[in-house]
C-alpha cells in the first residue's frame, strides 16, 4: 500500500510538471514575440533618424505634408532582375480626426509583392513610405491597399532642399524610398501591397487591437521603444502643415 501510494504520488508531481511546462511554453513564446516586434519598432526609428538627419535623406518639406510614414526596415529583396518583396515595420500617423495632432503610437505593418527593378538577390533594403493624404492613410488603417491600384505611389525626392516638383509626385497619395548599401533614393513600390500586421500588434500591444485604434491612442500609450522614432519626428516636423487634404 506505501508503495502504491509513493507511486501515485509520484505520477501526480510529474503529471504537474508537465503542466507547468506547458503552461510556460506560451508565455515564452510570446516573450519572444514581443521582442521581435520590439526589435522592429527599434530599428525603425534608428532608420528614420539617420533619414531625417542627413543632407541627402528625405526634405522636411515634404515630411512636412505628410498624414503618416512607413518604415520597412532592412525588408528582404529575393530574385533577379525582376522578384518580389517582403517585409514587415511600423507605421505612426498625425493624431486627430484630421491627422493634424502629434505622431501616434506606431502600429505593425506587413508588405507583400512588387517589383523594384534590377536587384541582386538577397540583398537588405529599408523602405520608407510617406502617406500624404487622409483617403490613402485611411485606406491603410482599414486593410489591405495595393500601391498603384488602391492608391497612387511616386518615387519621392530626395535631399534636404528637394520639393515634390513633379507632377507624379504632388499628385500621389504615396511617396516612396529605398536605402541599400548606403544609398538613399526615391523609389517606385507600384504593385506592392501594405496592410496592418494583426498578429505582430496583438505581439507588441498584449491584446487583439487594429490599427485605428492604435493610432486613435486607445491601445494603450507608445512602446518604449518607439521613442527614438517618435522623438526624431516630433523635432522634424512637428506640425501638419497641409490640414485638409
Amino acid at each position: 500500500m506505501f508503495n502504491q501510494s509513493k507511486g501515485l504520488r509520484g505520477k501526480g508531481i510529474a503529471l504537474l510538471a508537465t503542466a507547468a511546462l506547458f503552461l510556460t511554453i506560451p508565455r515564452t513564446a510570446s516573450a519572444a514575440d514581443n521582442a521581435t516586434e520590439q526589435e522592429r519598432v527599434t530599428e525603425s526609428g534608428n532608420v528614420m533618424k539617420e533619414l531625417l538627419n542627413s543632407d541627402h535623406g528625405i526634405p522636411l518639406s515634404v515630411l512636412n505634408k505628410a498624414e503618416c510614414v512607413i518604415v520597412l526596415p532592412s525588408t528582404k529583396k529575393a530574385g533577379f532582375i525582376v522578384g518580389g518583396t517582403y517585409g514587415r515595420g511600423v507605421m505612426t500617423c498625425r493624431g486627430g480626426q484630421n491627422f493634424v495632432g502629434p505622431w501616434s503610437a506606431p502600429t505593425m505593418m506587413k508588405s507583400t509583392g512588387g517589383s523594384v527593378g534590377l536587384q541582386a538577390g538577397g540583398q537588405s533594403t529599408d523602405f520608407v513610405i510617406l502617406v500624404m493624404n487622409d483617403k490613402g492613410a485611411r485606406a491603410l488603417m482599414k486593410g489591405k491597399a495595393k500601391l498603384g491600384a488602391d492608391a497612387s505611389v511616386a518615387a519621392g525626392p530626395v535631399g534636404r532642399d528637394a520639393e515634390a516638383s513633379t507632377n507624379a509626385a504632388m499628385s500621389a497619395q504615396m511617396l516612396s524610398y529605398s536605402r541599400a548599401r548606403g544609398v538613399f533614393g526615391g523609389v517606385s513600390l507600384s504593385g506592392t501591397s501594405l496592410a496592418p500586421d494583426g498578429g505582430a500588434n496583438e505581439n507588441l500591444y498584449g491584446k487583439k487591437v487594429d490599427a485605428t485604434e492604435i493610432i486613435a491612442g486607445s491601445a494603450g500609450p507608445p512602446p518604449d521603444s518607439a521613442k527614438e522614432l517618435l522623438a526624431i519626428l516630433t523635432e522634424k516636423s512637428p506640425k501638419n502643415v497641409s490640414e485638409g487634404k
